[in-house]
């Protein structure tokens, strides 16, 4: 069952414990780093240090782009040189060694012997079932599978399944953890395989036949993938997008014609080719074509930033998975601390900007500082209880009006801060005038003075603000009033 979004921020875990610095467990360290855990991380392997500081990087950069909301304050990084270091006064233990069976029994017998008895121990396996994996352990009730998919620090699913010996227990606290840094967890029965991962090897089986017969080329296989359902599913799962796609109503008439189609179709999924030589120089020769074709392209950046935008656009109907960066967001606001001071009555956390904010000049442009201040809105409007509840329920509010005055410049590697005061409330309408400064200089980079309405989601039309929300507003007012008029105020705002 996929374990459905809580409300309340999750508890996130006082540290967790890594085993291997692969593509897998770099991923998972990266996760946990910007989610503000703290990570002890032990690999063998002298490159592991360079391969996670490199997926790091990757996956800040990625953050970056995922969502407006500063980042909040990241976990630290520890390498350690044994095993023993890695387990010690940490909540979980996730083992991401190469897919051995006997090597993963061996580290979790280790794991189980060196970590504390209530330390959850979780596998990233995707092969070897849980009750393989915990049959040496000394505490196999703890001992689980806990299988991610690359990249890790973007996809928000991990199947969770325990083996016969698990306390079930074991499994509700590690998908609390999971979902504590915005993972999806599947918690599901031991079986052979993984949901996604045996979707994934059928669509492959097919893609190698119809390569091997000659019926489609690589390149022709991907576009065709790329360009059409691929495009649906991040929405809809493939039984769902049959259905809705479809003319049929009828649910079992819709699934009956989904069987019989899939019949008369010259599927070939039970078994895939023969790996002969002359098989293997022709994938290999197109899928050379497809590289040389992207040219220069960093492969893995270029994936990220595609998963970015699917994300974002998801996130603005909050479908598929676009629900996580909700959630991202929600717990920004909820983990960060609320600033209100004579100098900066309220603050959303520090940010950095990033280098393709500028314009050609190396100057920020203009809608950046308005996206900084549309940030700064829904900074204070998540504190206020707006959020995707209340904006399905209520409404939102909506920019009417807005005024920006540049008064120095901006580069790509400041750090910013949004200062936010409150200068009127009535019923329908907020007016809120934003200081953006530049880290530790007092003199302001540009304001920005707006009018926001509240519309309904009802009626589309503006309409009154709920009662706690204007109450919340109208005590901020009290605490803004007192503090010094902002020189820059346009007074005609008001009469808007």
């Amino acid at each position: 069952m996929l374990e459905e979004p809580s409300n309340n921020s999750e508890k996130l875990p006082r540290g967790v414990g890594l085993l291997g610095g692969g593509i897998v467990g770099s991923g998972w360290a990266a996760k946990y780093i910007l989610h503000g855990v703290n990570v002890r991380l032990y690999d063998p392997d002298r490159g592991a240090a360079n391969r996670v500081q490199k997926t790091l990087a990757a996956a800040r950069r990625a953050y970056r782009g995922l969502t407006f909301s500063p980042l909040p304050r990241e976990g630290s990084l520890t390498l350690v040189a044994s095993l023993v270091e890695a387990v010690r006064d940490v909540e979980l233990v996730q083992e991401s060694a190469p897919e051995r069976s006997d090597l993963k029994l061996q580290l979790i017998a280790e794991t189980s012997r060196a970590a504390a008895p209530e330390t959850l121990i979780a596998s990233s396996s995707s092969s070897v079932p849980p009750s393989l994996i915990q049959e040496m352990a000394r505490y196999p009730e703890r001992v689980l599978v806990g299988h991610p998919y690359n990249p890790v620090y973007l996809l928000p699913l991990v199947e969770v399944c325990g083996g016969k010996l698990t306390d079930p227990g074991a499994v509700n606290r590690t998908a609390e953890i999971y979902r504590s840094v915005c993972m999806r967890p599947l918690i599901r029965k031991e079986s052979d395989g993984f949901i996604a991962k045996r979707l994934h090897e059928a669509v492959l089986r097919e893609a190698l036949w119809m390569v091997h017969d000659g019926v489609a080329t690589a390149q022709e296989i991907d576009d065709s993938v790329r360009l059409s359902f691929g495009l649906r599913n991040p929405i809809f799962g493939p039984i769902q997008d049959y259905r809705i796609t479809g003319a049929e109503q009828d649910a079992r008439k819709a699934m009956q014609d989904l069987c019989r189609s899939i019949e008369l179709r010259s599927s070939k999924l039970s078994d895939g080719p023969e790996l002969t030589d002359e098989f293997l120089n022709k994938l290999a020769m197109q899928s050379d074509e497809q590289m040389a074709a992207m040219g220069g392209t960093d492969i893995e950046q270029a994936r990220d930033d595609c998963i970015v935008r699917i994300l974002r656009g998801l996130r603005r109907g909050n479908q598929g998975a676009g629900e996580v960066i909700a959630r991202l967001e929600d717990q920004i606001v909820q983990r960060a601390p609320l600033v209100a001071n004579s100098s900066c009555p309220f603050r959303m956390p520090s940010m950095e900007i990033p280098t393709s904010w500028m314009d050609f000049d190396g100057h920020i442009t203009e809608r950046r500082f308005l996206q900084l201040c549309g940030s700064a809105n829904e900074y204070l409007h998540r504190h206020l209880g707006i959020d995707q509840e209340y904006r399905v329920t209520h409404g939102d509010f909506y920019t009417l009006e807005t005024h920006l005055s540049h008064l120095t410049e901006l580069h790509a590697g400041n750090f910013v801060d949004v200062c936010t005061q409150v200068l009127g409330v009535d019923e329908k309408r907020l007016h809120v005038f934003h200081v953006i400064k530049r880290r530790g200089i007092d003199k302001p980079v540009a304001t920005v003075e707006q009018m926001l309405i509240h519309v309904s989601a009802e009626t589309g039309r503006s309409a009154p603000m709920q009662s706690k929300v204007h109450e919340r507003l109208r005590d901020m007012l009290k605490l803004h009033s007192v503090l010094p008029r902002p020189t820059h105020v346009f007074a005609r705002v008001l009469s808007g």
